[in-house]
């Protein structure tokens, strides 16, 4: 079978040309590639009020057809509307509306894209979406998509890292305060716990890497272990300004920098969730670090960090 084509503007120019140089039917469709029924069905449907057939008019006809040829709104069938009415009623999701529909009538679903469209153009009165969906028409939150290539990952750290040998290898993270109210960058020396951190407005890669330079200022960096945050995305920059590795940590993998995870959570003691780090002065933050750096330890047998990095560049 021949398979179906709607009309051009060309073709039905053509097909009137040839009306008027008396050509029959059948002629007709064979010199323009069509079936000679649909050469009849096309005369006798687009006529002009005359009953002639003009190229112009027939397509207006065709055009005015097609705009009024729409599929009936699936929720006009009074059964789904009731039923979608119903479950609004009690406040279930589109989706779980959708998916009950399905279990009672599997030969003819209703999409819940269906139900969000109706509650959006107002279709279903009495009903939107401020009323009944759980998020009240909003936009469920976007999160940030930007994704890091990291050079180096923390597979590819040396033993001596991991070893804890040697001073000058960081864990590093930030830590947030209220939404909007900057945070913090801390780096942990792995090896004598002294914490490094510096206040940030907010987690611009390129306010992060300038906190790098300032909490790190006079530091001798062997390596720095980061998480997969965004707010890194400048590594390769820290990288060259430090003269040091950075290596990421698997996502979803905070144990692997166990040291600031911990040493972040002393921080919590002293900045709460929700803490307006852009009140939080140099002094202020620099008398936390002192405390916290003062205070002893058990994985260094009870010393600070400070009296370890002293006892260290001693020996």
């Amino acid at each position: 079978m021949q398979p179906y084509h709607h009309y051009s503007i060309e073709e039905r120019e053509s097909l009137y040309e040839k009306l008027r140089e008396g050509k029959s039917q059948t002629e007709i469709a064979r010199e323009i590639g069509k079936n000679k029924s649909s050469v009849s069905r096309e005369i006798k449907r687009n006529k002009n009020r005359y009953g002639c057939y003009q190229a112009l008019s027939a397509t207006v006809q065709y055009l005015h057809r097609r705009k009024k040829c729409r599929r009936k709104p699936r929720l006009a069938e009074e059964e789904a509307r009731k039923f979608v009415c119903e479950g609004l009623d009690k406040y279930w999701s589109p989706e779980a509306i959708s998916e009950r529909w399905k279990i009672g009538h599997p030969k003819t679903p209703l999409c819940h894209s269906t139900i969000y469209r109706a509650l959006k153009v107002g279709e279903l009165q009495g009903y939107s979406r401020k009323t009944h969906l759980r998020r009240r028409g909003k936009r469920k939150n976007v999160h940030n998509t930007k994704v890091i290539y990291p050079t180096h990952t923390i597979a590819d750290r040396p033993a001596e890292v991991e070893l804890r040998n040697r001073l000058g290898d960081l864990e590093g993270d930030t830590v947030y305060g209220a939404i909007g109210k900057g945070c913090l960058v801390t780096l942990v020396d792995r090896t004598s716990r002294q914490l490094y951190a510096a206040r940030i407005s907010n987690r611009d890669s390129d306010i992060v890497k300038e906190a790098f330079a300032t909490a790190l200022e006079g530091v001798d960096v062997k390596s720095i272990t980061l998480d997969n945050g965004t707010e890194f995305a400048k590594f390769a920059e820290i990288e060259k300004q430090h003269n040091t590795t950075i290596y990421f940590a698997d996502p979803h993998s905070p144990w692997q920098r166990g040291s600031n995870e911990n040493i972040n959570d002393v921080l919590r003691f002293f900045y709460p969730k929700g803490t307006n780090f852009l009140l939080v002065s140099p002094d202020d933050l620099q008398k936390t670090l002192d405390l916290i750096n003062n205070r002893p330890r058990k994985c260094l047998g009870w010393l600070s960090p400070f009296e370890f990095l002293s006892i260290s560049c001693c020996t």
